[in-house]
């Protein structure tokens, strides 16, 4: 073989190991990431990242809802509220006052009495965001609410749901139940057992929460269930369109579909028979949680109040989903509900006093500052300082009706 010919042949070989062995190397990164994750509920569970393979454009679009950021790391991003002087300070009155500080990356509420530092918490884990913002600080396993929230229609920082305006109390523990309807996992089960195997075997019976198994926010498997088959089936079969080894919602009946929002729609001051992290879409809410009191409120109960309505009762298919798309933050614009509204409500006649006081427009694209008022919560109330009246957090009703006195829309 002549010399020349020899080194490219030897070029080349070297040329497809190195080749082979970059193909290697990729297949194998990509099996060991795949294989490296471990969902803290169960081995049945794939992670909301396996979504995105498939549904990229939902998935994305549900990373942005309030659903998927119920619970969130109280980063500088994540946290609501004003920490410039003087709009961060909460005032007790009598030398009081509570400071929302930040330093670098850290977040703080610290309370000063008499020109004095007396105790401080940072800011660790975020509730919510959308219409308000209560956090929690991590301490020997548990977490404690933070005596200071963030309220969106004042702007303005205002006392904690239940807290004092004249004192500030570290003391109140966040159970691993507050999160059930904020976070998608809290609670300390074996990740090597699959979810129905946990709920015969592995009662999760400690009291105290672990960084490493929370699942912030509502991730796609706390609704859709566990989906590891789902994953695995369609990544071999990715020419099967219908979904397959998963709980489909289109196939579900009215009272399934209900439940499966009602579980965290559907107030928190009943009787809890179950966890609601062990419920998944098929099963009855009568099993998991059953509500005691009579009185409904617009916090929490959206469920309670659109079964009083007579567009429900006389409706056999209304749900959730008829104006929500769960995958979605809330339409903001009045008139995508109106559109809704008009599918069942043609020709709708109003009487001579509401056509004189509400234009034809805003009678024919708001239905709801009518319909569904933003009503009054008994549940939550603030205060911004000691001396600031009691506020009222408000929400919009979902019981559906004539409302006397708001046929003018904001």
């Amino acid at each position: 073989m002549h010399k020349s010919t020899f080194f490219k042949y030897i070029y080349n070989v070297k040329k497809i190991q190195l080749l082979l062995l970059i193909i290697l190397f990729c297949a194998t990164a990509c099996k060991n990431e795949d294989a490296a994750y471990s969902d803290p509920r169960g081995n049945d569970y794939s992670g909301a990242q396996s979504c995105v393979q498939c549904h990229n454009d939902i998935s994305h679009s549900a990373m942005v809802t309030a659903h998927f950021k119920a619970t969130a790391p109280a980063t500088s991003k994540n946290v609501l509220g004003d920490f410039t002087h003087p709009k961060n300070i909460f005032d007790y009155g009598n030398g009081s006052h509570m400071a929302m500080e930040k330093r670098g990356d850290s977040l703080f509420q610290v309370w000063y009495k008499d020109g004095k530092k007396r105790v401080e918490h940072s800011f660790d884990i975020v509730f919510g965001g959308q219409n308000a913002q209560t956090s929690v600080f991590w301490n020997n396993f548990n977490t404690f609410e933070l005596p200071v929230s963030y309220y969106q229609a004042a702007a303005r920082w205002g006392t904690s749901p239940g807290f004092s305006n004249t004192e500030p109390n570290f003391d109140r523990k966040v159970i691993k139940d507050c999160f059930a309807c904020h976070s998608s996992n809290v609670r300390n089960v074996d990740p090597g057992l699959g979810s129905s195997e946990q709920k015969a075997f592995a009662n999760d019976v400690e009291d105290v929460i672990r960084k490493d198994k929370i699942i912030y926010g509502i991730d796609c498997e706390r609704c859709h269930g566990p989906a590891k088959k789902h994953v695995n089936f369609h990544l071999k079969f990715p020419e099967v369109k219908v979904a397959r080894e998963i709980t489909s919602f289109k196939g579900m009946n009215r009272q399934q579909k209900l439940d499966a929002c009602s579980i965290c729609h559907a107030g928190s001051d009943g009787m809890k028979m179950k966890s609601r992290f062990d419920f998944r879409p098929g099963d009855e809410l009568a099993d998991f949680y059953r509500p005691m009191s009579p009185e409904v409120d617009v916090h929490g109960n959206q469920h309670g109040m659109l079964t009083q309505s007579k567009c429900f009762t006389k409706s056999p298919a209304m749900n959730c989903t008829t104006c929500h798309d769960a995958h979605s933050n809330a339409a903001s614009d009045p008139a995508s509900y109106s559109a809704i509204c008009s599918g069942c409500h043609t020709g709708v006649k109003h009487s001579e006093k509401t056509k004189a006081s509400v234009s034809s427009r805003q009678l024919a694209s708001n239905c709801v500052d009518c319909h569904m008022p933003n009503q009054q919560s008994r549940a939550i109330s603030f205060h911004t300082s000691y001396a600031s009246p009691l506020y009222n957090y408000q929400l919009r009703t979902h019981k559906i009706a004539v409302y006397p006195g708001t046929n003018d829309p904001r």
